[in-house]
């Protein structure tokens, strides 16, 4: 007999329940919806009263009740410092969370009523603005955000606002402006599209382009109503640099030809802490307001800003980039506030912490923290290639001017002395796939199954495509932050290897298949995890894939 008669478990559950009075106290809530409610300690609270979810309760419950309940299902969260997903900071010095909290209450719409904690907003600005080397006789112009998605907004804002005021005043029409970005782009681009009814000109991705925005399909796609490109210092995807300096030379040359004068916004939500303070910088060529044609650049406080979230920032070469227009002169509370933002009311703990963490660190502080990064992300790449179970996507941990796995006995090992200027820059990120000759050899391997296994170790590792173009192709992927200490990233190998290893085992019942040369004390510790079904194929959707972040 086929056992196929579907369960509800919370019917099940409310039917059983010991208290015969329990039906009888649902606060009006629908009979067997178990999910409408909290059920606290009853005999640690001495409370048998049902706490609903969904429906104000009408007498509240007591605070300690509250909290614990919340603190349990607050368990089931994933543990941050082990969510290798996001590039968002899971830590921050003590001091710096004292004044945090110490501050939680400020609005930063509040001008005149906190002077003190504005006087640091511009402060971070001004100091953030010369490390993207604002040039001498520009007043450069800013603003923190919420994070780089409203900042990216806002860049983009202006662009289309100015490229309007041009085209008016030449009597030319307004109705079909359209913005270049890559298909690796972070949804927030493309949401900015959408959101001001502008054309996304999405061009695709390869791995010729090392996955990243392909400065010859910029030339191709360019007109007199483009209103800028994004260029991505830092992608989401492989961590890959955009070339910012070649695509400002390809708008050079096309200005020179057509006079049409198109402008860069450059989204450096992780890049634009990186690329400042490491040896490596972007890659050798220009990025930021060095380069004429660069306008604005944004940033994230709250990933190697090194920010609790959220906190981002954009910054305009010059007042003269920003429309006048679209500021708006505040009469508020007693003073004048001039504000460009798409928030009004937020937080302005995290530009406190912002600045703490720039005076405090200071430059070379900063250069540590990212440097090492960079050297972790190098040490988890090319073990994950030394096992031959893996192939890095990423090129960070290869020399510079080298792209693309070259085989095992290629592998590049480091020296004492070495730092991020003798390899490819980029992101500390890991991106990586299952090898081709694990994958002939274990044709109906899922690669998702390495995620979810290391998930049951409680480490957050993505496994999802690569862009539209290149989808087929699927990828995990780690960031390494501040928090990665050599310890954490001495586990995570093993782990990785262990669950590998794993894997092959439970497919091929021979241990020794594919097994590459580990140490004695690597196999002692290796630890086991149990094994999960596939949840399948993940779908791609029109755009920019919508890639962790």
């Amino acid at each position: 007999m086929v056992l196929a008669k579907h369960v509800d478990p919370e019917k099940l559950i409310l039917t059983l329940r010991d208290h015969p009075e329990h039906a009888k106290r649902r606060h009006g809530h629908t009979a067997g919806s178990l999910s409408h409610v909290f059920v606290p300690y009853g005999t640690r609270y001495a409370n048998r009263e049902e706490i609903p979810k969904f429906k104000i309760s009408k007498d509240g419950a007591p605070a300690d009740t509250v909290y614990q309940l919340l603190s349990d299902e607050l368990d089931l969260d994933g543990r941050p410092n082990l969510n290798l997903a996001s590039f968002v900071g899971t830590y921050m010095e003590d001091k710096a969370k004292l004044l945090m909290m110490e501050n939680l209450n400020k609005n930063m719409s509040d001008v005149d009523e906190y002077p003190a904690m504005m006087d640091m907003h511009s402060r971070c600005v001004s100091i953030i603005s010369h490390l993207w080397n604002v040039q001498d006789g520009e007043t450069a112009v800013g603003t923190a955000t919420t994070g780089s998605s409203e900042a990216i907004h806002l860049g983009g804002l202006a662009m289309k606002r100015r490229w309007q005021e041009k085209r008016q005043a030449e009597g030319k029409d307004t109705l079909k402006p359209n913005i270049i970005m890559g298909a690796n782009a972070q949804v927030a681009l493309e949401k900015f599209a959408r959101y001001f009814e502008v054309e996304a000109r999405i061009l695709p991705v390869t791995e010729k382009s090392k996955f990243r925005l392909d400065p010859k399909l910029v030339s191709e796609n360019i007109d007199e109503n483009t209103i800028g490109v994004f260029a991505i210092m830092g992608s989401t995807y492989t961590g890959h640099y955009e070339p910012v300096q070649e695509i400002s030379k390809i708008l050079d040359d096309y200005e020179n030809k057509t006079g049409v004068d198109i402008p860069i916004h450059v989204d450096a939500a992780s890049g634009g802490f990186i690329a400042p303070f490491t040896d490596a910088g972007a890659g050798g060529p220009k990025w930021d307001f060095s380069l004429p044609r660069v306008k604005s650049i944004n940033t994230s406080g709250h990933k190697y800003g090194l920010v609790y979230p959220g906190v981002g920032w954009i910054i305009w070469r010059d007042e003269k980039y920003l429309p006048r227009h679209l500021i708006f002169e505040l009469h508020y509370l007693g003073g004048i506030e001039e504000s460009y933002t798409l928030n009004f009311s937020r937080p302005g703990a995290q530009i406190i912490a912002q600045y703490y963490n720039l005076i405090h660190l200071g430059f070379n502080g900063y250069k540590v923290i990212m440097e090492n990064c960079l050297a972790n992300a190098r040490l988890l790449s090319k073990s994950l290639e030394a096992t031959g179970w893996y192939v890095c996507v990423s090129d960070i941990h290869r020399k510079k001017g080298v792209y693309g796995f070259r085989g095992t006995e290629r592998a590049v090992f480091g020296r004492e002395d070495e730092n991020s200027d003798d390899y490819n820059a980029g992101l500390p990120v890991v991106a990586f796939r299952l090898s081709d000759d694990f994958k002939k050899q274990l044709p109906h391997t899922k690669q998702v199954t390495v995620s979810q296994l290391l998930r049951a170790k409680q480490y957050i590792i993505p496994n999802y495509p690569l862009p539209p173009n290149e989808q087929s192709t699927e990828i995990l992927r780690i960031v390494v932050r501040e928090s990665m200490s050599i310890d954490l990233l001495d586990r995570l190998i093993s782990d990785i290897i262990s669950v590998t290893q794993e894997l092959i085992d439970s497919v091929t019942n021979e241990g020794k298949f594919l097994e590459p040369d580990r140490s004695s004390l690597e196999k002692e510790h290796a630890s086991k995890a149990g094994h999960y079904k596939s949840r399948g194929k993940y779908p791609m959707e029109e755009g920019v894939h919508r890639s962790v972040c």
